[in-house]
């Protein structure tokens, strides 16, 4: 830990790292724009019409994201420590959101405003190169879970879950049983049950 940063940039160095080993020179116009915010359990982030405007990273607590359709829940992702988001539609297009972030527990949060983040992206050819790889890993996520939801048969759903979803072992762990459900498009009872018949093969 550098004595010369505060406990937060210390976390996003640590963080950043893993996709680019950054000098502390090159990490220090990075910390100059990070903000911090923290959120109480059930407090919106991001709500219905409002323009995401950040690039976030969870350094406590757990956000969900999600979309409300005919009065349905639908799940897009989690956040845990350790992870970032954002809304990437209603950011790209500075377009009124369509989901919901919500904080599901109390959470602290690391933030980029989006004018700030272009003006270091032109700037700084380390933190383009982190900036992309990040967006890289988030979209290829994404589209993993996409491919796996287009199966209807619940225990290959679960399967690829497993074996494709870097994140899927941390959010057994961390995540409520019918928020992953929901994740993966089941009932918790169908879940519950592919998930028991997984364990006993």
């Amino acid at each position: 830990m550098n004595k010369a940063f505060s406990t937060e940039e210390n976390i996003l160095f640590s963080f950043l790292n893993t996709v680019y080993p950054l000098t502390e020179l090159e990490f220090r116009p990075i910390a100059e724009i990070l903000k911090k915010k923290k959120y109480k359990k059930g407090e919106i982030i991001l709500n219905i019409s409002q323009t995401e405007t950040k690039t976030s990273l969870v350094i406590k607590g757990f956000i969900h994201q999600y979309v409300i359709i005919e009065g349905e829940l639908f799940t897009i992702d989690f956040s845990l420590s350790g992870m970032s988001f954002n809304n990437f539609t209603s950011y790209m297009e500075n377009s009124p959101s369509n989901q919901i972030q919500e904080a599901i527990t109390d959470a602290e949060v690391l933030y980029f405003q989006k004018k700030d983040i272009e003006k270091l992206l032109l700037e700084s050819q380390p933190f383009c190169y982190i900036y992309t790889k990040l967006f890289e890993q988030v979209h290829l996520e994404r589209e993993k879970r996409s491919l796996l939801l287009q199966h209807k048969d619940a225990s290959k759903k679960y399967e690829l879950f497993l074996k494709t979803i870097e994140k899927s072992k941390i959010f057994i762990e961390e995540i409520p049983q019918k928020l992953i459900a929901n994740y993966l498009g089941m009932s918790p009872e169908t879940y519950s049950r592919v998930k028991k018949e997984y364990l006993k093969k």
